[in-house]
C-alpha cells in the first residue's frame, strides 16, 4: 500500500482542518495509507473534527515524526504552507523524504501568498497548489482535487 503524510502546522487559518480531513479522505480513497504529522493544536481539532477517526486513522506529533524520519518513507507528501514556519517544515521534510511532494499554499494576503509560494518553489521541486483563501476551503479543494488527480494515473 502507498503511504502518504500530511503536514499541518498552526491551525489559525479555518481552512486547514476541514481540508486536512478531506485530503486525508480523498488519499485514501486512492489506495494511500495516511498519516497526519501536525502540532498539539491542530491535532486537537483534528480530535474533535473526527472524533470517531473515520478518517484521520494515523496521526503523530510533528516534532517525533521529523525526528524519526527517513528517506522514502512515504511515497507522498502533502503540506499545508500559510505561515513561514509552515515553510521550513515542508520544504525540510521534502529534503529528508524525497519523495512525490505537493504544497498547499493558500493564504488571505496576496503578498503573503506569492512570498510562501516563492519561498517553496525556490527550495524544492513540489508541485505547488497556491490560491487565495483562509476561512473557504473550497478553492483550495477544487485545487487539491486538480493535483491529486495525475497521481492515479
Amino acid at each position: 500500500m502507498k503511504k502518504a503524510l500530511i503536514l499541518l502546522g498552526c491551525p489559525e487559518a479555518p481552512s486547514q482542518t476541514p481540508m486536512a480531513v478531506y485530503s486525508t479522505y480523498k488519499l485514501q480513497q486512492m489506495g494511500y495509507e495516511v498519516t497526519v504529522a501536525s502540532t498539539p493544536s491542530a491535532m486537537k481539532l483534528l480530535e474533535v473534527s473526527d472524533p470517531e477517526e473515520l478518517y484521520v486513522k494515523n496521526k503523530i506529533d510533528i516534532e517525533s515524526c521529523l525526528e524519526n524520519l527517513e528517506p522514502e518513507q512515504y511515497d507522498l507528501l502533502v503540506g499545508f504552507v500559510h505561515k513561514d514556519a509552515a515553510v521550513s517544515y515542508f520544504v525540510t521534510f521534502y529534503h529528508i523524504l524525497n519523495t512525490d511532494s505537493i504544497a498547499l499554499v493558500f493564504e488571505k494576503d496576496p503578498d503573503l501568498l506569492e512570498k510562501f509560494q516563492k519561498a517553496v518553489s525556490e527550495n524544492t521541486d513540489a508541485k505547488i497548489v497556491a490560491v487565495r483563501a483562509y476561512h473557504n476551503p473550497t478553492p483550495l479543494r477544487v485545487k487539491f482535487d486538480r493535483a491529486v488527480k495525475g497521481l492515479e494515473e
